[in-house]
């Protein structure tokens, strides 16, 4: 009987054991998460010449400080630890590596910059850390491939020039076009979506090509020389710095050509209130997010939620600054995706899990505009609506436009 009540509690050992050990097993981690919380890291320009872009990483922090003040993702806070990197690539170099051996981040996360994140994709990808969700258009973070550490965010550059080509081309048949662009990856990949729209007409067409140094204190003469050639469509690919000085010089120069400006520069508060407002008017983009500062957002849903989060967590935020509404929205698809891995936090995970998002809608997102991912689709939004600029605000105008990206 003794023995039998022996082996009987063995046996209960044993189940318990086993049940405690199979518990254990559904939990899988690597570097940077545990049971109570999860280390995300980013740099950021918070000084040097795009620091305009500084405020995604405070709202992105504000964001993480409401998912934590609330529990945190499946029972884990985040750990936000964001560096400055003067959008230098040897100082991005030095800030992620600290990020990745020193603090031991899980992933790298919303990182901004293309000549920046140039720099490291190689050795994300060598450590195989997620280089997640960067905060560049650049075409070339879409290569599952080649880099399976690596993905965007935003609809990319080329994607965008080509909606902007197939819109000249359609509302300016006459079109004589001056390409200004900054001479890096973001403002090639521009000029490469636009010609390959415009194909064999592009020697025709476009009658200018100039392009700009991020050290340039200013750009006046650039414009000047661009107004010489007599183009009636200016496509304006710069930062918001730059972004800002040409349409002021364009419109101090009285030089009326229809001007179609990236969507990286279409912050009302960062680039078009110090160019003038009245200098800004009509010129023309294209977006996927909701102007926060545009009364015909104040009943919907998300932007509601936006504004609560902003009046508690960024209280005098400038919320016309596009980058604040980018921010949340870039925030609001990792918190999408750590849910998703429920208690496997391994990076593989993340990026399987990044690569798994289906029709999600940020809050700050235009209705129709959704994030779509798949295991060789590594571009979460491809899609776009044109706007323009009129009486201090911007204006959705046609359709949703959709862009396959690639090439």
């Amino acid at each position: 009987m003794k023995n039998k009540k022996l082996v009987l509690l063995a046996a209960a050992a044993a189940v318990t054991l086993l049940s405690v050990q199979g518990a254990y097993a559904q939990k899988k981690y690597d570097t940077g998460a545990s049971d109570t919380e999860i280390k995300i890291g980013n740099v950021e320009a918070y000084s040097g010449p795009a620091s305009a872009y500084g405020i995604i990483g405070k709202t992105e922090e504000a964001y993480f400080k409401m998912i934590n003040d609330q529990g945190g993702i499946n029972g884990r806070k985040i750990n936000w630890i964001s560096y400055d990197d003067g959008y230098s690539p040897p100082k991005t170099v030095e800030q992620v590596r600290k990020l990745i051996e020193s603090d031991e981040v899980f992933l790298v996360f919303n990182a901004l910059g293309t000549p920046t994140q140039t720099a490291v994709q190689k050795y994300h990808n060598s450590k195989k850390v997620p280089q997640l969700f960067l905060a560049t258009g650049a075409s070339k973070w879409n290569d599952p491939k080649g880099f399976p550490w690596t993905m965007g965010f935003q609809p990319s550059y080329r994607v965008e020039a080509r909606i902007f080509a197939k819109y000249i081309l359609q509302a300016k048949p006459d079109a004589k076009v001056a390409i200004f662009y900054a001479n890096d990856d973001f403002g090639k990949d521009y000029v490469a979506g636009i010609k390959e729209i415009f194909g064999d007409k592009a020697s025709s067409l476009i009658v200018a090509e100039e392009s700009y140094e991020t050290s340039e204190p200013s750009i006046d003469s650039h414009i000047v020389k661009l107004k010489g050639t007599g183009a009636n469509v200016f496509v304006n690919i710069s930062t918001p710095k730059f972004a800002a000085q040409a349409i002021k010089k364009i419109a101090e120069l009285e030089w009326k050509p229809m001007h179609v400006m990236t969507d990286v520069s279409i912050s009302i508060g960062a680039v078009m209130k110090p160019a003038g407002l009245e200098a800004s008017e009509g010129v023309l983009s294209a977006s996927y997010l909701k102007d926060a500062s545009d009364p015909q957002w104040k009943d919907d849903e998300g932007m509601k939620k936006f504004m609560a989060f902003v009046d508690k967590y960024m209280p005098g935020a400038n919320v016309s600054d596009t980058n604040v509404v980018y921010g949340y929205a870039a925030a609001q698809t990792l918190v999408q995706t750590l849910k998703q891995c429920g208690d496997v936090l391994t990076r593989e995970n993340v990026m399987k899990q990044a690569a798994s998002l289906k029709d999600f809608a940020p809050d700050t997102l235009i209705p129709g505009i959704k994030i779509n991912t798949g295991p060789n689709d590594f571009a979460p939004i491809e899609q776009l609506k044109m706007i323009r600029f009129k009486s201090g605000q911007w204006e959705l105008f046609g359709d949703i436009i959709s862009a396959e990206t690639g090439g």
